[in-house]
């Protein structure tokens, strides 16, 4: 092996820091005796030097190397106990991946030395493993961080004006026919001229990636010929994914970044930090766990065994400092360096945990409120995970915006035909104040959505009753349940046109719900387009046709919906009175003395107590006065937007449904009806109040008062 000169170095920044002149190398353990770095020839193949890191200052080991430059594989071996039972899981035949490494080179490979402890004894993770396991895994990879970022501004879109497209890189760009081959299914591809014109015209201003993270697949799933394609199995918190970066270059992730933001399109993030892909006991030893078990994961009373409030067999512990700036590190990387926009936090309730209880005043949760960096950001929570009182929506401290799942469940089983839902659909609707109205938190604060990633995409929300997820090789026992889905008649596939019309009508229903929705709304990448799962509501492992969006088979349906979403997102940026910054009052607030939203029954007067008690009731609507919009202009003028009528009918028959008396005369020109096979209303037609609209059997329709210049008769 070759002879490197190694100075002590400093234990501060954590990671592999290249300074231009050599690479610090620093690695927190509080409990090892020994830390070794190992250094590997370009192919990640050969052990060229093995260097024990000569300091170790606040429990952090490290070392200068002057010859060190940029792209240097390297690893560590940790020495120190193998005592399960104690917490530890020491072993130095394993090399570990830098917790801070800003890049990965190559795959793991499963083999049984991967594990810390010998496959197939008696004795289980007790039994010491002597095998090396170098040659099968991924190695880390020293970077130049040095980007130009010539004149790139963050978009800074305000929340209240946010519209999100939640999209899995590969999948979006696998099969576009415009992305280069060789861009496909990466960052580059996301950046290409065709996706980015594709983006603007559909209107959004931020994507919600999935997982870009590095990430490992299972070794069940890799048994059973397949991935996880979803992303959240993180091994490094800094390290994007390999498999999203031609040629291996972080500055892709850079370059994809900038162009975004050149469109005015932010970036967010899903990250994963409440569990990482070393699984339970019996996992593999590939990073945290032979560093520092004790110090980097919730164990049980029992410290052979991990909590586990994930599903994933451990969750990180945040409350250790050192676990705490781990992650606070990461999102600052990602912040400042790689100028990200916000993120949206998988099983958020976990990182709130101290003590094994959920709380707002978790250290994680104050530390980024104090962060300057990260507090202005757009910070999104899933807010739940599996342990007790794990369901914490509306839970969340002031300034976090939470996926909305009562938004989700409700709108769907509305447009089913479910009884008894009109109340609580009324208050997702205005921005669920029920659940987020408190603490000074806005509108904003719910991320409204029917279909994501995980469960059935809008297609197939409307084409199956059932989960199929027979191609995931588990007994279709795995994946969200209930659905809340209808197949309007078929399950699956059909031939038969008034079921399509029908399905294709819903989609127009659920999607015009939710961007006129108060709150952020979030459409699931390919809705747009009619993409199916096929019925599999829980693709994580499928790299394939399955999840990929089909750009080469559209039909002409799908097409007409794509111009639909198109048209109703920027009807909504268009006018503000559908993304107010503040919850509605229900009361009079402008001189016209027409509330800021009045609730109305298809007889066309002001909803009651006793109306909204209606178990059978499956048809409303409402009143949005533009006058009392509390917008304001720069100048401190009120912004007065149009005011505009909603009709909503999810019986499967038709109504008539008769326009209100207000407070000030009205000419009522339709917009949308979803009845109609493009969802876009010709418009020319005027109504007034006490005449009746025919609303269709399962139709969503929109009115914009158009007083100032209809005609004294514009009736035909």
């Amino acid at each position: 092996m070759a002879a490197w000169r190694v100075w002590p170095g400093s234990p501060h920044p954590l990671g592999a820091t290249w300074d231009g002149k050599g690479v610090n190398f620093a690695l927190f353990s509080a409990h090892a005796e020994k830390v070794e770095l190992c250094l590997f020839d370009r192919a990640g193949h050969q052990e060229e030097a093995r260097i024990e890191l000569p300091e170790y200052t606040n429990e952090v080991w490290h070392g200068y190397l002057p010859e060190a430059r940029p792209n240097q594989l390297y690893g560590y071996r940790v020495y120190g106990p193998y005592d399960p039972a104690g917490g530890h899981r020491f072993n130095h035949n394993k090399l570990l991946l830098d917790p801070y490494a800003r890049a990965i080179h190559g795959a793991l490979r499963w083999s049984d030395p991967v594990f810390g402890y010998r496959i197939g004894s008696p004795r289980e993770d007790l039994a010491f493993d002597r095998r090396d396991s170098a040659r099968f895994v991924p190695k880390c990879r020293v970077v130049e961080t040095a980007f130009t970022w010539n004149h790139d501004r963050h978009p800074q879109t305000p929340w209240e004006e946010t519209v999100i497209l939640e999209l899995h890189v590969r999948g979006f760009t696998r099969t576009h026919p415009s992305v280069p081959e060789a861009q496909r299914g990466t960052l580059a591809g996301l950046a290409s001229p065709a996706v980015i014109d594709y983006l603007v015209d559909l209107g959004v201003t931020a994507v919600e990636l999935l997982p870009i993270q590095a990430g490992i697949s299972e070794h069940a799933l890799v048994r059973r010929g397949l991935v996880n394609y979803w992303g959240y199995n993180t091994i490094g918190f800094f390290a994007p994914d390999p498999r999203f970066l031609p040629g291996d270059a972080i500055r892709e992730v850079k370059t994809a970044i900038q162009r975004l933001h050149e469109a005015g399109i932010e970036v967010i993030l899903d990250v994963v930090y409440n569990h990482t892909g070393e699984g339970n006991r019996l996992g593999p030893t590939l990073c945290f766990r032979g560093i520092d078990n004790l110090s980097y994961y919730y164990l049980q009373d029992d410290r052979r065994l991990y909590v586990d409030v994930t599903g994933t067999g451990n969750t990180l512990n945040l409350e250790h400092p050192r676990v705490l700036q781990l992650v606070l590190d990461s999102l600052r990387y990602w912040a400042l360096d790689m100028r990200v926009d916000g993120f949206r936090f998988d099983l958020c309730a976990a990182l709130g945990r101290e003590h094994g209880e959920f709380t707002q005043r978790s250290a994680f949760f104050d530390a980024i409120l104090q962060d300057p960096a990260l507090a202005q950001l757009k910070l999104i929570a899933e807010p739940w995970d599996v342990g007790p009182s794990g369901y914490q929506l509306g839970n969340f401290p002031p300034g976090w915006a939470e996926w909305n799942g009562q938004y989700r469940d409700t709108v769907r089983r509305f447009w089913k035909g479910d009884n008894g839902l009109v109340a609580v659909l009324a208050s997702r609707v205005a921005g669920s104040s029920d659940v987020f109205g408190y603490r000074g938190r806005r509108p904003w604060a719910s991320i409204n959505y029917i279909s994501a990633h995980d469960g059935h995409t809008l297609h197939d929300l409307v084409s199956y009753d059932r989960k199929h997820n027979e191609a995931n090789g588990e007994g279709n026992r795995d994946g969200h349940e209930p659905t809340f889905s209808w197949n309007c008649g078929v399950e699956g596939p059909t031939d038969d046109p008034q079921i399509n019309a029908l399905r294709d009508r819903q989609k127009r229903n659920l999607l015009a719900t939710l961007l006129l929705s108060l709150g952020v709304p979030m459409l699931l990448a390919g809705d747009e387009i009619g993409r199916t799962q096929r019925g599999n509501n829980n693709a994580y492992c499928q790299d394939s046709p399955i999840s990929w969006v089909d750009w080469g088979h559209i039909r002409l349906e799908d097409e007409e919906l794509r111009r639909f979403v198109s048209h109703l997102v920027h009807l909504r940026r268009r006018h503000r009175v559908f993304s107010r910054p503040r919850f509605f009052r229900g009361e009079v607030l402008s001189e016209d003395g027409l509330k800021d939203i009045t609730w109305v029954t298809p007889a066309g007067v002001e909803a009651t107590a006793e109306d909204w008690r209606n178990p059978f009731a499956l048809s409303f609507g409402y009143v949005l006065g533009g006058a009392a919009g509390e917008f304001f202009t720069t100048g401190g003028q009120r912004d007065i937007d149009a005011s505009f009528l909603v009709m909503m009918n999810a019986y499967h028959g038709d109504l008539d449904f008769i326009f209100p008396q207000l407070p000030t005369a009205m000419a009522w020109e339709a917009l949308i009806d979803t009845a109609l096979p493009t969802g876009i209303a010709a418009g020319g037609v005027f109504w007034r109040a006490g005449e009746a609209y025919r609303l269709q059997a399962r139709s969503f329709v929109l009115f914009i008062d158009r007083s100032t210049a209809a005609p004294a008769r514009g009736r035909r």
